[in-house]
């Protein structure tokens, strides 16, 4: 394993700061917010700004690097980063918050998509698995352990933007110091939405409640958490209970998908996280111990149906198409991220903390009634032509260039090259 990770060290190096300042942000931001007073619709338009710029990168930034090369392109994407989080701490303004957040979401997606794209020059068919393995584990603790930095300090001074602008800008400094050579240009992103529906309506569907879902989990959740008293640790433990809930459960999910039809897999995970989103809303934060359980549970299908997602539009593609699916399911989830916030914002306001858990179980029960009705209208794939389920790091750090890492895309580009 050490051999296979060694040669792309470097690029691991700035994935795991890049995710650090990613958690801290994504958890400070919110808190200085809610301090602020104003309100979680408009804490929900900052987090809109955010996928909005997200997804816009995933097409634009390969045409900079084309232009300019990879590394000119990463250490200004790095620039723009800390950046981004200075002048959150600098200006106190919603609307300049929103186009400070949409800066970052723009540059820390074009910094995935370098990163992934090196990563995927680097690895080789023996190698691809271990790395592609190796990257979902960096994820998660990179992802938990920056929001665990935010109870070291106060969302009020400055110490923590600092703190955040600087671990962005450490991220430039092992890619900018490797030796390694730059990768060919970066793939552009084909989005053919009337071809995705076609191969699946489910997965289209499914793909954009499920941005919906993880949109309003991931932005409001710290929102949730302070209206309900929580302190910065415990709101801390509550995201991180989400995050391996979803970790542990998604390889036993996924490998009870590759022997049933998938949609009703589909339909159980959506049934779970409608029960569990509305015992979490009814029940509250009063039994805390009972609280970050039903979170740990519903985590357990919050992540995972991105991923069921993709592997049941992977069973009706032709096999060369992995890539080209996978990354336009990823542009319909970057929608759902976009309009999950406002609308789950919106009920806050309207009704109180427990409008996320109501917006969060209306998208669980509208995932599960549109996959048992596509159920209903097209016939399982055979065994024969049904992809294996592989488990897809948070979408906190997905563009679609980890398509082309993930071990199915070699796999899938051998079976086409053997059909013809």
């Amino acid at each position: 394993m050490l051999s296979s990770v060694l040669p792309v060290a470097s690029l691991l190096g700035s994935t795991f700061f890049m995710l650090l300042a990613g958690g801290l942000a994504g958890y400070l931001l919110p808190l200085r917010a809610v301090a602020e007073g104003w309100s979680t619709f408009t804490i929900s338009m900052i987090a809109t700004g955010y996928a909005v710029a997200f997804t816009a990168s995933c097409i634009i930034t390969p045409k900079l690097v084309m232009r300019v090369g990879h590394v000119r392109v990463f250490g200004v994407l790095t620039a723009l980063m800390s950046i981004s989080l200075l002048m959150h701490a600098l200006v106190i303004q919603p609307a300049a918050w929103i186009a400070f957040r949409a800066l970052a979401g723009f540059s820390i997606a074009g910094g995935y998509m370098v990163i992934e794209s090196w990563l995927n020059e680097k690895v080789t068919n023996e190698t691809r698995g271990t790395v592609f393995s190796v990257y979902m584990v960096i994820s998660m603790v990179a992802l938990m352990g920056g929001q665990y930095i935010v109870p070291l300090g106060s969302p009020l001074n400055l110490t923590l933007f600092m703190v955040c602008a600087i671990v962005y800008s450490l991220a430039l400094i092992p890619t900018a110091l490797s030796n390694a050579q730059s990768p060919r240009p970066l793939t552009q992103s084909k989005f053919r939405l009337g071809r995705l529906f076609s191969h699946s309506p489910a997965a289209a569907v499914g793909s954009f409640l499920a941005g919906m879902i993880a949109g309003s989990w991931g932005n409001l959740g710290p929102v949730y958490s302070q209206q309900n008293g929580l302190s910065t640790v415990e709101g801390a433990t509550m995201l991180a209970a989400a995050m391996i809930g979803g970790a542990i459960f998604q390889i036993p999910l996924g490998r009870v998908s590759d022997r049933l039809d998938r949609r009703y897999v589909m339909v159980f995970a959506g049934l779970v996280g409608l029960a569990l989103s509305t015992a979490a809303g009814l029940l509250g934060t009063h039994e805390k111990t009972v609280f970050f359980a039903s979170i740990f549970l519903l985590g357990s299908v919050l992540y995972p149906i991105y991923s069921l997602n993709v592997a049941h539009a992977n069973d009706y593609a032709q096999p060369d198409e992995f890539v080209e699916v996978s990354s336009g399911l990823l542009i319909i989830y970057g929608g759902g991220t976009m309009l999950g916030p406002l609308v789950t914002g919106f009920l806050m306001d309207r009704i109180g903390p427990s409008g996320l858990f109501i917006s969060i179980g209306g998208a669980f029960a509208a995932y599960a009634g549109y996959a048992f009705y596509r159920s209903t209208r097209r016939p399982v794939v055979t065994e024969e032509s049904r992809t294996e389920f592989q488990p897809i790091p948070f979408a906190k750090a997905q563009t679609p260039q980890i398509y082309e890492i993930d071990p199915r895309s070699d796999a899938t580009a051998e079976q086409a090259s053997e059909q013809a």
